[in-house]
């Protein structure tokens, strides 16, 4: 079980955003049976809320026998044609996430980019 489970973990992508915009982010942690967790970055516009990222990444994760919980959120501002993204803000519900972290996601996926967060705003 533990293989499947770290394959299926491998399959989820680190990072899943909107190409450009401004709009709200989640950390999540992505847990398989018996296989190390796995920290992932979702952000979309059209998320009212944090939970609404939240509950749709949980439904997809379940589907491949994955458990996850929400370490926190934020916003994220995506400026494709100047190559920038920058991280704030914070959720109501599920609290500040790591943005330190949410940009090591983000530099990986965007290694071209200059990526930036501050913890005000909101």
């Amino acid at each position: 079980a533990a293989a499947m489970a770290g394959e299926a973990l491998s399959r989820v992508p680190d990072v899943q955003i909107d190409g450009d915009g401004v709009f709200k982010y989640v950390l999540v942690r992505v847990r398989g049976a018996g296989a190390p967790a796995k920290d992932v970055v979702r952000g979309h516009g059209w998320a009212e809320y944090h939970a609404d990222l939240f509950e749709r990444t949980a439904e997809e994760l379940a589907r491949h026998g994955l458990s996850c919980e929400c370490l926190g959120g934020g916003r994220l501002s995506h400026r494709p044609e100047e190559r920038k993204i920058h991280v704030y803000g914070y959720s109501v519900g599920f609290g500040r996430a790591d943005h330190a972290m949410t940009t090591e996601k983000l530099k990986a996926e965007y290694p071209d980019y200059e990526i930036t967060w501050a913890d005000e705003g909101y």
